[in-house]
């Protein structure tokens, strides 16, 4: 440890990170009233026929609510079947930095067309986000391959990395100041109901995904009588936000790396890469350690490769894909399977607005180490039985430990006061592990919890298992909820795993199927 000390100090990479601003304030629960400008709706850009986009005007800081104003891009599809009026419904896929623009016609697809009539379907980009104004973005070279290893080989090549997560830190702070201040899950939650005033709502119902789990669960901690339906899907752990969230998701996308090579090896007929789990698994490290002496193309490095081999851990769909590359890589030296991959599952070059706006929010939404030394230890520990993910997310998340602005106070998740809610959680869900489904299911005592078991999926509704479905569609309908039980309230069958296709049509095909509506939660 004191080596790791002292080679900081000589960095001038500090212990404590940079000086920081003022703490970011948690203010809006204690807001002024505020009622936004009535928004001015046409038809969004780029988004099917109906489906409606305005601006909604908000405070940047509810503690001052006549001052700076920001915008939140909405968009909306209303209700068709007036005569079974249920109200708005908002949706929010996580991240944070997830846009949410495009989810009125998303979820048409995924509730069906007669109970999506039912609705008025909103979706929204969150402050910092895509179309509402501003959308941040720090540096958009920051992702462009090919980066150095995620996984460093010494001390040197570790701290390289912590002077380049401090760099986007810096930079964060450079171009947008004091705006930082103002962008936790509480002022974007505070933002969803100056969104229900925009509408003409009394109440609203709401179903969000990954990290919008707990957007909801804020949202309904700060206005438990504005909420009148309530569906989180794939839960954020409440008590572990969010530096031992992050954590527990290196040993939990392990577990799915450990799965996906045991797939991979039953079709050793199709892929070639041995008969064990063992085996595929030491041929993906070979793989990886070929990338690094020769990126493909000049575009695939480790990290490359890793970033796009993630995506297996969110959705079960995408192994044939996954294996397809890999097995044509290792066996054949071809390249061109595996840079597709990489485009659709593990680029994000260019614009890191959806990485900026999940720093924005994860580093300043609760306390991060701000000593090195302890990220230094921590992560090594959770490498030495965790290698698949734990360098990777350290480093997507290291500009925490140098954000310019102190973490407001943790924002305690309290359900007690929402009079009913639907919980979805996967056994085996590794971007947001089962726990988390636990525990946000004891803090709204009148919710019910519907357990996957061991299905290995990040988001379960709308997805074509009947057992899920039909419950989660009951509930929107009417407000129907299962019978309450000890523990989970419903356990259902997983879905099945997939089957190598027969064909290279039919495998992307299949992939895109699975894919079109789908947007990854936070890292």
């Amino acid at each position: 440890m004191k080596r790791i000390l002292t080679a900081l100090a000589t960095a001038g990479l500090g212990l404590t990170g940079l000086l920081v601003a003022g703490p970011a304030t948690a203010s809006a629960q204690h807001a002024p009233d505020y009622t936004p400008p009535a928004p001015q709706w046409s038809q969004c850009e780029g988004l099917p026929a109906g489906i409606e986009c305005a601006m909604v005007e908000v405070p940047l800081d509810y503690g001052n609510p006549r001052g700076q104003k920001i915008k939140i891009a909405v968009s909306r599809k209303k209700a068709t079947d007036t005569a079974n009026y249920q109200g708005a419904v908002l949706f929010n896929p996580g991240g944070p930095g997830g846009s949410g623009l495009a989810y009125p016609a998303v979820m048409t697809t995924r509730l069906g067309a007669a109970l999506a009539a039912k609705y008025d379907l909103i979706g929204f980009d969150p402050r910092g986000v895509g179309s509402s104004e501003p959308a941040l973005r720090c540096d958009v070279h920051f992702f462009d391959p090919v980066r150095p290893d995620y996984v460093p080989s010494n001390l040197a090549e570790e701290l390289a990395w912590v002077k380049r997560s401090k760099g986007y830190a810096e930079a964060c702070g450079k171009t947008y100041g004091s705006l930082l201040d103002h962008m936790t899950t509480v002022d974007a939650a505070t933002d969803m109901d100056q969104i229900r005033k925009a509408l003409g709502q009394s109440q609203i119902s709401y179903v969000g995904y990954s990290y919008g789990t707990y957007l909801g669960a804020t949202y309904a901690t700060l206005f438990p009588t504005k909420v009148r339906r309530l569906v989180l899907d794939s839960i954020v752990n409440p008590e572990r936000v969010w530096y031992d969230a992050n954590i527990d998701q290196n040993h939990a996308f392990e577990a799915r790396a450990t799965d996906f090579f045991a797939w991979i090896a039953k079709y050793d007929a199709t892929y070639h890469l041995g008969t064990t789990g063992a085996d595929v698994e030491k041929a993906y490290y070979a793989a990886r350690a070929k990338l690094k002496a020769a990126p493909a193309e000049g575009r695939v490095g480790p990290d490359e490769f890793d970033d796009t081999y993630l995506a297996g851990g969110y959705l079960k769909s995408r192994w044939p894909l996954l294996a397809d590359a890999l097995s044509k890589y290792v066996t054949a030296s071809e390249t061109a399977p595996l840079l597709a991959a990489y485009a659709t599952y593990g680029d994000s070059s260019g614009d890191d607005n959806s990485f900026a706006v999940y720093s924005a929010v994860e580093c300043s939404d609760a306390k991060w180490p701000r000593n090195w030394a302890t990220w230094h230890r921590d992560w090594w520990q959770s490498y030495r039985t965790a290698p698949f993910l734990t360098w990777g997310n350290a480093w997507f998340n290291a500009q925490c430990a140098y954000w310019p602005v102190r973490a407001a106070r943790e924002q305690r998740i309290d359900g007690r006061q929402v009079k009913n809610a639907l919980f979805f959680q996967d056994t085996k869900d590794a971007a947001t592990p089962y726990q988390g489904g636990v525990e946000m299911h004891k803090r709204f005592p009148n919710s019910r919890l519907v357990v996957m078991d061991g299905g290995g999926n990040h988001g379960l509704t709308g997805r074509g298992n009947a057992c899920i479905d039909d419950i989660w569609k009951a509930y929107l309908s009417d407000g129907t909820l299962p019978a309450s039980m000890p523990g989970p309230d419903v356990h259902c069958a997983p879905f099945a795993d997939p089957v190598p296709p027969a064909s290279a049509t039919t495998l992307m095909k299949s992939s895109a199927a699975q894919d079109d509506d789908w947007v990854p939660g936070e890292r």
